[in-house]
């Protein structure tokens, strides 16, 4: 990956000045968003001057926008499956056969269980962050822009929360190796919204000529965020408004850590804009667009009723709109006749040609798929096959996805945690994150099968006996709570506590069996005693 970026402008411009032209390059990708927007989710890309009260254009055919809802969704499950961790935190292999050596000479047990043990707890406090921030539908909103119009930017807050910025909001500026070097984002925010030290800027460059712009505008002030790379990898941001920039707003993010996630659905080498998903399959959605229209345009036609009458008839054309139903009236039936189409035979060909187009789009947006119930609850084995369905289907695009948005994510949403004393902090170069892809989408559900499968195969070759004899139960039970992602502290016993509670049941043993004599002897005399006559003496032995 080249890190070095030596592209900056030849003089110092504003931020609204470099935004405007990057927004050249921009504009392309943008119009061919918008163009599959209108054919899918209009309300996705709206046109640049359209607001609340809108009318945005509705298309005559729902495969798009049922196509695109469909996938996201799926890509959302695959991805970020519910009550699983979809990344896992990885010891280096040549550290954790060290620990294991150093362990062997100390004759202490295996260190492997407690370590994953150890990383499982941060990554399921991860997973509960995002959950916590509701993540999903930041996630979903971004899956339907990215699959419209295949570029997006994910912002990761200093809470941990996630905010999504469409297309028409921002600019970005790649390296050779498509690396993001350069960020700009634009928002438009209300004058009282503004932050002090902004407003002041704003209320000191209030001149007649930007009284009436914000007039214009209808007091819409532009905030511009921007975030460039440095030659060492890290990455500098701050905020200008009215072409000054904002004190306060100056930060710094590191290397591989930065809080803005330029995404693309597929990579195209040397552009700094991806494509989407609908734009491959434009052709098919503009032809059932047309098609769709002229069908329902020729149902509204052949819906419609007209009676011709004959002027010169005996039958009279008032009698006849005033006559009720069963109603006799004179006339003649040759002077009345109805008004029809005799296109249907032309309109099959249409329905036809429609359908077969409506079904290539089935295909291509995986909507005849019926693995995944609908349901509140999927199975494990249901997203497993999904997740493959999605890699056969997209040709590698689940993949990148994984790698780049899973990754960064993570990444980043540690940093946030740690800083907030909400994780400790880790060793990079010992312990690092490893996004589960591809057929193993489900992580560490995979493990728990195979561990499952591990255990009936030994049963079922050497016995029960060999389990209870080979098998270390504190430690499968461990590895499987681990897989499924589970706290198992104050459930399942260490090491120590089992072999105290055995020391205790065998002390135990060994009271009942030296109190047995004195008990047997205790309840002899007192069964003499209650069968001794009355008034006898006791036997004083």
């Amino acid at each position: 990956m080249a890190e070095n970026y030596t592209e900056q402008p030849s003089q110092p411009v504003t931020a609204a000045g470099r935004y405007e032209q990057l927004s050249t390059q921009r504009s392309p990708a943008l119009t061919r968003a918008r163009d599959a927007a209108v054919l899918t989710i209009p309300a996705l890309l709206p046109p640049e001057s359209a607001n609340d009260a809108t009318d945005l254009p509705t298309p005559f055919q729902s495969v798009g926008a049922r196509g695109v809802n469909n996938l996201a969704s799926k890509l959302l499950l695959a991805l970020f499956p519910p009550g699983s961790s979809f990344f896992r935190l990885k010891v280096e292999a040549f550290l954790m056969d060290q620990l294991l050596a150093k362990a062997k000479q100390a004759g202490q047990e295996d260190p492997k269980n407690e370590i994953e043990a150890a990383l499982s707890k941060v990554e399921r406090a991860v997973n509960s962050k995002l959950e916590q921030q509701a993540a999903r539908p930041v996630l979903s909103e971004m899956f339907k822009h990215l699959i419209t119009g295949g570029n997006g930017l994910l912002q990761i807050l200093k809470t941990g929360a996630l905010k999504f910025h469409a297309l028409d909001r921002y600019v970005v500026k790649r390296d050779a190796d498509g690396e993001p070097v350069e960020i700009i984002v634009r928002e438009g925010l209300s004058r009282k919204t503004l932050p002090p030290a902004a407003r002041a800027i704003v209320e000191a460059e209030n001149t007649n000529t930007d009284d009436q712009t914000q007039k214009d505008t209808k007091d819409i002030i532009w905030l511009y965020t921007w975030i460039r790379r440095q030659e060492e990898g890290s990455w500098k941001v701050h905020q200008e408004i009215c072409g000054k920039q904002i004190p306060g707003t100056t930060g710094s993010y590191p290397k591989n850590k930065s809080a803005w996630l330029p995404l693309r659905w597929q990579r195209v080498s040397g552009s700094d804009y991806g494509r989407g998903h609908c734009e491959e399959y434009i052709g098919d959605l503009r032809s059932l667009e047309s098609l769709s229209q002229s069908i329902i345009d020729f149902a509204a036609n052949a819906a419609k009723v007209v009676w011709l009458v004959n002027e010169g008839g005996v039958t009279s054309k008032k009698k006849l709109e005033e006559a009720a139903s069963g109603a006799v009236i004179d006339g003649e039936e040759k002077d009345v006749g109805k008004l029809s189409l005799d296109k249907f035979p032309d309109f099959q060909v249409v329905k036809a040609t429609a359908t077969d187009i409506e079904h290539r789009l089935e295909q291509a947006f995986l909507l005849n798929s019926s693995i995944q119930r609908q349901a509140e609850r999927v199975t494990a084995e249901e997203i497993r096959f999904m997740a493959g369905e999605l890699e056969q289907a997209l040709g590698g695009t689940y993949s990148v996805l994984a790698q780049e948005l899973q990754y960064p994510l993570v990444v980043r949403l540690m940093l946030v945690m740690q800083n907030a004393s909400e994780l400790p902090r880790l060793p990079e170069k010992i312990v690092s994150p490893q996004i589960v892809t591809g057929l193993d989408g489900l992580g560490r559900s995979n493990d728990a099968m195979k561990l499952d499968l591990l255990l009936t195969g030994m049963v079922q070759t050497f016995g029960p006996e060999a389990i209870v004899e080979y098998w270390n139960v504190g430690a499968y039970s461990k590895r499987k709570a681990d897989a499924l992602s589970i706290d198992i502290e104050g459930i399942v016993r260490s090491e120590q506590e089992v072999q105290a509670a055995r020391a205790q049941r065998a002390q135990q043993a060994m009271l009942e069996k030296l109190a047995a004599p004195t008990v047997k002897a205790m309840s002899d005399q007192a069964l003499a005693a209650k069968q001794a006559p009355t008034g006898a003496a006791p036997d004083e032995t």
